[in-house]
């Protein structure tokens, strides 16, 4: 006859039967080692580690003491309530428009994305600089400010259009950035004017000038 712990043993399921000796189905279970927070060695922003979030305070407060020294605005007078109603109309009419590209920039800056303005503006001085000396300059500086990845003032561009501007930069021209610029000027028109025309801001604007129009 089996001993009473041979019996016992007898009745242990294949679950049991293959559990470590020290444990039983009460205890529990061991804690798994600890490990390093494999995200803070990352140079991606999808986690809230401790490092990323001091890393994106700090990419805020460099890219808002750059924007801080810009120029507000271009100098232009006060739009008419016709020239208000026209920049619906189209994005061609409010860009070629000064006080239609202020006003723009004044919301695309309640964006965060006012870099691309100043990009396109950048451009356009460029393409009417005829000096060579100050080409090269102000290609650099353009560059710089806004192609270089170490930038808090970087727009958004695709590798191709990188690759494009890096080959050119060899020798620099006033069209080293042509295909940079028509590639913001889309962004903004496909992504942030539709925002702008139902924003707000532009609203006020309407009203504001509608009123101007009517006292006068």
């Amino acid at each position: 006859m089996p001993t009473a712990d041979e019996a016992g043993k007898q009745h242990t399921g294949p679950e049991e039967a293959d559990r470590p000796p020290s444990m039983s189905r009460n205890d529990p279970a061991p804690l798994a080692p600890s490990r390093p927070n494999a995200c803070c060695f990352c140079w991606c922003c999808c986690c809230s580690c401790s490092w990323n979030e001091e890393r994106q305070r700090a990419w805020k407060t460099s890219r808002e003491t750059r924007l801080e020294t810009i120029p507000n605005c271009e100098t232009c007078t006060k739009p008419s309530q016709e020239e208000v109603q026209s920049w619906a109309k189209s994005f061609d009419k409010l860009m070629k428009n000064p006080a239609g590209r202020n006003v723009f920039r004044e919301f695309l800056r309640t964006e965060y994305s006012e870099e691309n303005m100043l990009f396109w503006l950048a451009c356009e001085e460029l393409k009417g600089e005829g000096n060579k000396q100050a080409i090269d300059e102000k290609a650099r500086l353009i560059y710089e400010d806004y192609i270089s990845i170490l930038s808090p003032k970087e727009v958004s561009l695709d590798s191709r259009v990188r690759e494009v501007i890096n080959k050119r930069m060899q020798e620099p021209s006033s069209h080293t950035f042509d295909d940079a610029q028509l590639q913001i000027y889309t962004l903004m028109h496909r992504d942030s004017y539709p925002r702008f025309l139902n924003s707000a801001f532009y609203k006020a604007l309407l009203l504001s000038t509608s009123r101007s129009s009517s006292e006068s």
